[in-house]
């Protein structure tokens, strides 16, 4: 593939995500005049509007790092059924982000303790998975499931153990949602979500090699051990930095990568961007098609709803496709 083609790709995809963008932050049941909101800022269009922009970066941020990181675990392991939340991953998060907000740490601290989760419930994924023959998709999934089975049940646990105010403050970690959190909390998360989603591109010609296997890829100067580590770092900072605002959004790390690969390719330099440009327009869609229904259903459902209604049935397809399809 030439060089100018991935360049138009990406140029279409960032065109689809200010699409998105754009057509979310007129979704909704109150209706925002934009040239009102820009020339007046006393309106109330203004101060909506201002909300609504919050949400929809946050939005584009939380669905940019879900879709890198699925990007990057699908190279890691070679396989398409690498995802963040069908791994664990983000249940570990979520657990060790209930805990700090059970406990009352302080938001300064769900953070930290969402990463901690995520790393945690990496290393027992990959201990579990882990044979003689390397890590099969098979065993990688099982373990994942045990993980999210286990972060599920110290959820539950810990919700029937505590006063309801408390427990009600983890409905959102459980739920995934995208909300109008203050601009410097989404400044903050885009923040340290965009830095390990930096650590995963420099890391790109690293999962280019790893994609020859393990021996392959040492035999051509590759650190094997210090690559993954670095890739596994990053991504449970990532995770951590989304699930402590918006909770388990699952699927997106799935979906986007199997279907922006068969357009721009395998080489992880053009595959990340364009899976975080394609992965932030599907979740600001999703949340807008969140917020549109409220004027039917009265209620806004959470958008993980969304997105698993969504990547559900495709994460099954993909399991039935024979082993050497996928």
């Amino acid at each position: 593939m030439g060089t100018q083609r991935p360049v138009a790709r990406l140029a279409l995809l960032a065109a689809l995500l200010g699409v998105a963008m754009g057509a979310s932050m007129l979704a909704g049941p109150v209706h925002v005049s934009l040239r009102r909101a820009l020339h007046d800022p006393a309106s109330l269009d203004h101060a909506v509007a201002s909300a609504r922009l919050c949400r929809v970066l946050l939005g584009a941020v939380a669905g940019a790092s879900l879709a890198a990181v699925g990007a990057a675990f699908q190279g890691l392991f070679r396989n398409p059924l690498g995802d963040p939340y069908a791994l664990g991953v983000s249940g570990g998060a979520a657990l060790g982000a209930s805990i700090a907000v059970l406990l009352g740490l302080g938001l300064a601290t769900v953070p930290a303790a969402a990463f901690v989760g995520a790393l945690a419930a990496t290393g027992v994924v990959l201990a579990a998975a882990r044979g003689s023959e390397g890590i099969s998709a098979e065993s990688m999934l099982l373990a994942g499931m045990v993980s999210n089975a286990i972060s599920n049940a110290g959820l539950a646990l810990l919700r029937t153990s505590v006063q309801n105010v408390r427990s009600q403050e983890t409905l959102t970690v459980l739920l995934g949602t995208i909300s109008e959190e203050p601009s410097d909390r989404v400044l903050l998360v885009a923040a340290v979500a965009g830095a390990g989603m930096l650590v995963l591109w420099a890391h790109a010609k690293a999962l280019n090699l790893l994609a020859l296997g393990g021996d392959g890829a040492a035999s051509l100067g590759l650190d094997v051990r210090r690559a993954e580590l670095s890739v596994f770092v990053a991504s449970s900072v990532v995770v951590a930095a989304v699930v402590s605002v918006c909770g388990l959004i699952p699927f997106v790390g799935l979906v986007v990568p199997n279907h922006v690969r068969r357009w721009v390719g395998a080489d992880h330099r053009v595959l990340l961007p364009a899976c975080a440009l394609g992965g932030a327009a599907l979740l600001v869609l999703a949340d807008a098609a969140a917020r549109a229904s409220f004027v039917v259903l009265h209620s806004e459902p959470p958008v993980g709803a969304l997105t698993a209604l969504l990547g559900g049935p495709f994460f099954l397809a993909l399991l039935r496709r024979p082993r050497a399809a996928r």
